[in-house]
């Protein structure tokens, strides 16, 4: 283990494996108030930055993993872990080099570090979608796409400004455009549609001062799926009107085997935006890694304003997200997206069913959209009685919208026991 704190041992090289690594950053506790690896001392002096000299011995060794966490008696945190082993990594990086790789011991931020997750997002565009984007200009890293809503709303609108809001639809949009001051115009989608935008009503419709419409496909919350068609038309209407185009599509791959963009459709780029999210597609919620995918020009008023409000991502959460859009399979998509969720969906239609629910077989996504018995006076009284007597939560669909009134939405994203314990409790009350 003495040789683990030489600084001239290559932490690619040291490794045969993570679980190797791991048990060595469990072990690294000297200096620190920790006992010297030579003698069992307790005390060292700093000669220098990063550099320890054991008072007892003389034993010198170099600030490593551990010790950058010294004021603490607990081992490291996995995803720390995880993370460093992932960045041991890299080419030609020894233990003091990889300090520079993490973005540790510098106040850099992180716009200076993102050309390899810029370079892996635009790789994953081009893989899954057919989509040519430039990694140097064409490419914002987000933290979370939901952010994204903040940045472009600023970058593109002025109070005042109108924004085409889809109903039912990602409440977000509505909420941040009415904090900064923006017009709401809200847009129908109907199960009759099968929850595409009406262009015939969206032509009739007043749309003078419309800066941006927001779209989502496939739809959160009712499953509408993303339509080749609809992409076309509604790059046309931008064009048209001179309203730009935000698409959030996370939810491409959950359930779904067709990889559709508004990017795909010839021109988009000059007049549409897209969001994109590793918490879907690559089962990563809480990492907070997304993308917002656009021409040079909007990227720009973007980052503009996105650098005024947030120092950008942890560098190590930036590798390991670009190590994982570079080596996802189509064998892991399938499993983790599809398998999974369709037996997730299997026992969420079995509620629907119980609780008399009618549903679209074919949606897609990661939750499940039916409407209620006309039995009831309104979604809510359904899920007030499912909630108080059941004691199984399902989100009455009027949050969404006016249009999701007579709604439910039951979310996929629990494990399959979870939800069959849910089923199991609403049967008990229902049937």
């Amino acid at each position: 283990m003495e040789k683990m704190f030489q600084n001239e041992i290559e932490f690619k090289n040291a490794f045969s494996s993570e679980e190797q690594c791991l048990s060595y950053l469990y072990d690294l506790r000297w200096p620190g108030g920790y006992q010297c690896p030579r003698c069992q001392g307790n005390r060292a002096w700093q000669i220098r930055r990063y550099k320890y000299k054991c008072q007892n011995c003389g034993y010198q060794t170099s600030v490593t993993a551990g010790t950058l966490f010294q004021d603490t008696h607990k081992p490291l945190p996995l995803w720390f872990r995880a993370i460093w082993y992932v960045a041991s990594r890299e080419e030609n990086a020894n233990a003091l080099e990889l300090q520079k790789i993490m973005g540790l011991g510098s106040y850099r931020t992180a716009w200076t570090w993102l050309h390899k997750l810029r370079q892996a997002m635009a790789h994953f565009y081009k893989r899954w979608y057919d989509v040519d984007v430039n990694p140097d200009t064409e490419v914002l890293p987000l933290i979370g796409s939901k952010e994204g809503i903040l940045h472009i709303t600023l970058a593109l609108c002025n109070p005042g400004d109108k924004v085409l809001v889809p109903n039912p639809g990602y409440p977000t949009y509505t909420s941040l455009s009415k904090i900064l001051g923006q017009q709401i115009v809200n847009y129908d989608l109907s199960e009759d549609n099968g929850w595409q935008p009406d262009f015939d009503a969206l032509e009739q419709m007043d749309l003078e001062g419309v800066k941006l419409m927001w779209t989502n496909y496939p739809n959160m919350p009712t499953g509408g799926r993303a339509m080749r068609e609809t992409y076309e038309r509604l790059v046309a209407f931008a064009k048209r009107h001179n309203i730009v185009i935000v698409n959030d599509n996370p939810y491409s791959f959950i359930l779904s085997e067709e990889r559709l963009s508004i990017l795909q459709v010839p021109g988009a780029k000059e007049c549409c935006i897209e969001f994109n999210s590793m918490s879907k597609s690559h089962n990563m919620p809480g990492w907070r890694v997304g993308m917002c995918i656009a021409n040079p020009q909007i990227i720009s008023w973007a980052l503009k304003v996105k650098s005024n409000i947030d120092s950008g991502t942890f560098r190590g959460l930036q590798l390991a997200a670009a190590e994982a859009l570079n080596n996802s399979t189509p064998e892991w998509h399938y499993e983790a997206n599809v398998v999974r969720y369709r037996r997730r969906r299997d026992i969420a239609e079995k509620i629907m069913h119980v609780l008399g629910c009618t549903f679209d077989p074919q949606q897609v996504g990661m939750f499940l959209w039916g409407r209620i018995p006309d039995s009831y006076s309104s979604c809510e009284e359904l899920t007030e009685k499912v909630l108080n007597e059941a004691r199984v939560f399902i989100t009455p669909g009027f949050i969404f919208g006016s249009n999701g009134e007579r709604y439910i939405r039951i979310s996929l994203c629990a494990k399959e026991e979870k939800i069959e314990e849910a089923l199991n409790r609403i049967k008990s009350v229902f049937e």
